[in-house]
């Protein structure tokens, strides 16, 4: 669709809508420094995703006090690898006269210039670090973070609107957008020839498409979807690996559209395109192996949130905020600060057929019967002991009830024994009186008032 030229570079125009924002990048200052609706929007999606992540670290098997770490240092690492992986493809732009000016355009993010990708793999491997440090089980732990990316990434990307940036090529659909700034970019990119654009360049008075709106949704909808299922995931890990399809797939369509895609050197690769290719496939083929895996061992997929040493460091951080003295935690729960687990990193990707029934299908969560707590132990005897009392009580209950409804019984029996007979008597008596009533008839009849007096003699005989 085409329109006019957009003189005011804050104007974002949805033609089609009607809609019409102006927005300053700049949403205040403090003093010299300005505070940019980017960082805000981030911001908010990374609070948005802390609030919902860490009270259902619980479900995971995760203990908030040690995961706290691993989430604090994988946000300075995402920060970190977004910028990291932008300049990485964009070195030319950051490249000054002197290295002090080259390092400060390259730590100057206020005007954007973040890679979600780089953000993704910065954030995990610095969480990944911390968490074997902490010892928190790794696959869990990326299963609940992945749910908050798509959180920050689904309220970032509102951040590319703001900055009009992350848009696509020209589009004739309802959703197309324009705007002052988003002219002048594609204006001062284009390529003309005798004064006309050239072949695949983009026309700046015709609108684009919304790339920013298209990923914020997916991963939106991406979050309802797979925070559902997470309470129904059949073994650790699976959420990653369904993240890694989600966003891969709808990355590697959107990207496509995009007029600002990071290259590899100078080929026609686009290298977040390429990315989420692979992610999309190696995801995949791991679903399908890890499935019918669970399908045909499902004992094998224990989850880690159903193990005794998730309970056991769970109930161990309660009794700390609790504020029990770290002496009785180690008497009645054990001592865990020095115990070596055998598991390394690459143990959480071990797909081994012949692992025990209570290890998970990616990880092994073996544990030794001697780490078991003394407390639980004694409460768990407390409790068989407290059944087995319930269960005499019962039985002496059922027992006495019985008795009693046994000599209702009888005596119910009794009494219709004794009724029938005093029926049978009466019956008879009647019988007899009316056998006499008739004899004594027929003998009048008869023989007169001699009949009467030979029948009682008959009957007196």
């Amino acid at each position: 669709m085409t329109v006019d030229r957009i003189k005011d570079t804050n104007e974002i125009y949805f033609p089609k809508l009607g809609w019409r924002f102006h927005i300053d990048p700049t949403a205040f200052k403090i003093g010299s420094i300005e505070i940019q609706w980017y960082g805000i929007l981030i911001t908010i999606g990374l609070l948005l995703a802390l609030l919902y992540c860490f009270p259902r670290m619980k479900r995971f098997g995760l203990d908030t006090d040690r995961t706290v770490d691993a989430v604090i240092g994988g946000i300075l690492g995402g920060i970190i690898g977004a910028r990291l992986y932008y300049v990485a493809f964009n070195f030319d732009e950051y490249k000054k006269d002197s290295f002090g000016e080259t390092v400060k355009a390259i730590v100057n993010t206020r005007e954007g210039g973040l890679a979600i990708y780089g953000g993704i793999i910065g954030a995990i491997a610095v969480g990944l670090i911390i968490c074997k440090v902490r010892k928190v089980k790794i696959l869990p732990m990326l299963d609940i973070t992945v749910l908050g990316f798509l959180i920050g990434q689904g309220i970032g990307r509102w951040g590319n609107f703001v900055n009009q940036e992350a848009f696509g090529e020209n589009t004739s659909n309802f959703l197309g957008m324009t705007g002052g700034k988003i002219q002048d970019t594609i204006y001062t990119n284009a390529t003309f020839i005798d004064g006309k654009l050239s072949d695949g360049s983009v026309d700046y008075l015709q609108t684009v498409h919304p790339c920013f709106f298209y990923e914020s949704m997916w991963c939106l909808l991406g979050f309802f979807l797979l925070s559902w299922y997470s309470k129904r995931r059949k073994y650790d890990g699976q959420i990653l690996l369904l993240y890694m399809s989600w966003y891969g797939a709808e990355r590697f369509v959107v990207e496509g559209l995009r007029t600002d895609s990071l290259y590899i050197g100078s080929s026609d690769l686009r290298v977040s395109q390429l990315l989420s290719a692979v992610l999309f496939v190696v995801s995949v083929i791991l679903q399908i192996v890890f499935y019918s895996k669970y399908r045909r061992d499902p004992e094998s997929c224990v989850l880690y949130a159903s193990t005794e040493e998730s309970h056991r460091l769970i109930e161990e951080a309660r009794r700390k905020r609790m504020g029990m003295p770290a002496e009785d935690i180690h008497a009645m729960m054990g001592d865990d600060d020095d115990e070596e687990f055998d598991d390394d990193f690459d143990d959480d990707f071990d797909d081994d057929d012949d692992e025990p029934s209570g290890s998970s299908i990616l990880g092994d969560d073996d544990e030794d019967e001697e780490s078991v707590p003394e407390a639980a132990a004694e409460k768990a005897e407390e409790a068989a002991e407290a059944v087995e009392e319930k269960a005499e009580d019962a039985a002496e209950a059922v027992e006495d009830k019985a008795e009693e409804v046994a000599a209702a019984v009888e005596e119910k029996a009794e009494e219709a024994v004794d009724a029938a007979v005093d029926k049978a008597e009466e019956i008879g008596d009647g019988i007899e009186e009316k056998y006499s009533a008739l004899a004594e008839s027929v003998d009048e009849k008869l023989s007169g008032a001699s009949g009467k007096s030979t029948h009682n003699k008959k009957k007196r005989s």
